[in-house]
């Protein structure tokens, strides 16, 4: 519950913020894409400026989401090889519960007299 109240006082004023940007730059502005020749270039962009502001926010948000992963591939790697260690430590220990299991079995018939 109380995360719930965190996430709504953090979400409801970036979310007034947002709005509020996307209606006070609603002008179109050109982003060119030609840098040799910038008066009449073969690639543009006309867009509302917020939409410029929102695809970098989103661009930003992506490409640490993708840095945050990369950092982390040292910590997965680790994981993977300590769940391959467990799972074969696992299965040794089965395999000897079985081994034992059926070892107590066989002497256990062993102790019993074939004339009774």
């Amino acid at each position: 519950m109380l995360r719930r109240i965190a996430w709504i006082l953090v979400a409801f004023p970036a979310a007034v913020v947002l709005v509020t940007l996307a209606i006070a730059n609603r002008h179109n502005v050109q982003l060119v894409l030609d840098p040799f020749r910038p008066e009449n270039p073969a690639l543009s962009l006309m867009l509302p400026f917020y939409a410029y502001l929102f695809g970098a926010l989103v661009a930003g948000v992506v490409l640490g989401g993708f840095a945050t992963w990369l950092t982390q591939r040292h910590w997965r790697r680790s994981a993977r090889v300590k769940t391959h260690e467990a799972r074969r430590w696992h299965a040794e220990a089965d395999r000897l519960t079985r081994e034992r299991d059926g070892d107590v079995t066989s002497s256990s018939k062993q102790l019993v007299p074939a004339g009774h």
